[in-house]
C-alpha cells in the first residue's frame, strides 16, 4: 500500500521479539519501545527538508545543513508518551503537543479527553507517535485534530499495526506517511492486534486495564 513503510531490519526483528514476550517487565518494555521509536524515526525524518548554512570548523569555514521548518511530535496518550522522548532527543528543537482519547471498551471508539494542539499557526510537519495501530480509532481522530490544526504533512508511527488499522487511516487520509516496526495478522474481538502484544500503554506503566477509570 501507497505510503506505508514496515522497517523490516535484524534489529527491529530482535527488539519486537522482546517486546512481545510477555515476561518483558515494564522497565525493558519502556527501554525497547525508545530503542524502536529511534530506528523508525530514522526512516521517517529521511525526507525532512534542510536548508545549507554556515559553519566554521577548528579548520576552516564550510557550509552544513539545518532542518527547515517546524516539526511537532504529538504523541496520543499515554502510550505515546513512551514514543515520544526518542524522538526529541532526535529533533531537539521539534515542538511537542499531546492528544489523548480512551476507548470505549463497549463500541470500540475513541472519546477524547484532552487536545491542546494550540490555535497558532500549525506546524509544517506532524509527527503522530502511538505504539500500537490496531482499530485505527484514535488514530483517525488525531489525524483530524491535526488536519483541523491545519498541518498540510502527516507522519504516523506506531511499533505495530493491524491491516484494519492502516485501511481506516489510508481511507481518512491516503496521503498519510504511515512507519511500523511490523504488520500483524489481524484484529480479535476486542479490538487488539493478534499476536500483537498486549497493551503497550499497560505494559509500559504496568498497569491493568481494569484497574483504570477510562473517564478524565
Amino acid at each position: 500500500m501507497e505510503n506505508v513503510h514496515v522497517i523490516d531490519h535484524p534489529l527491529i526483528r530482535h527488539s519486537l521479539t522482546r517486546l512481545r514476550d510477555v515476561s518483558t517487565r515494564p522497565q525493558e518494555f519502556r527501554a525497547i519501545t525508545t530503542r524502536l521509536t529511534g530506528l523508525l524515526a530514522y526512516e521517517a525524518t529521511r525526507d525532512l527538508r534542510v536548508k545549507s548554512v554556515p559553519v566554521q570548523t577548528p579548520l576552516q569555514p564550510t557550509t552544513g545543513s539545518q532542518l527547515a521548518g517546524r516539526i511537532g511530535i504529538i504523541p496520543i496518550l499515554r502510550a505515546g508518551l513512551g514514543m515520544a522522548e526518542s524522538l526529541l532527543q532526535m529533533i531537539p528543537a521539534a515542538e511537542v503537543w499531546h492528544l489523548g482519547f480512551y476507548r470505549d471498551e463497549s463500541t470500540l471508539e475513541p472519546v477524547v479527553y484532552y487536545n491542546k494542539l494550540p490555535l497558532a499557526e500549525p506546524v509544517d510537519v506532524g509527527i503522530l507517535v502511538d505504539p500500537m495501530l490496531a482499530t485505527g480509532g484514535s488514530g483517525a481522530a488525531a489525524i483530524r485534530a491535526v488536519h483541523e490544526w491545519g498541518v498540510a504533512r502527516i507522519k504516523f508511527l506506531a511499533i505495530l499495526a493491524a491491516p484494519e488499522g492502516i485501511a481506516v487511516l489510508k481511507g481518512l487520509s491516503p496521503d498519510i506517511e504511515i512507519y511500523v516496526c511490523a504488520v500483524d495478522e489481524r484484529l480479535n474481538d476486542q479490538g487488539y492486534i493478534v499476536p500483537g502484544l498486549g497493551d503497550a500503554g499497560d505494559r509500559m506503566f504496568n498497569t491493568r486495564w481494569e484497574d483504570v477509570d477510562p473517564a478524565p
